[in-house]
């Protein structure tokens, strides 16, 4: 048994209705976890990873290297 922290304090997992997400892009790829009690979400978290810099993408703009 899992113990969720949300807006309502901890809860049990097997208490709440659990929906994930996946966003992929050429950018990033994204995965969520969402919480209901109910109609009411309780509880979000987000993981992201960015698959290009956005610094090292900056400094290819400014050296005109970008996408054409």
């Amino acid at each position: 048994m899992a113990v969720i922290q949300t807006t309502r304090g901890e809860m049990d997992e097997c208490d709440l209705v659990k929906r994930e997400g996946v966003l992929d892009d050429d950018n990033e790829h994204t995965t969520w976890v969402e919480y209901y009690l109910g109609e009411e979400l309780v509880h979000r978290s987000a993981h992201v990873t960015l698959k290009t810099s956005p610094v090292a993408t900056a400094i290819a703009a400014a050296f005109g290297l970008g996408s054409q």
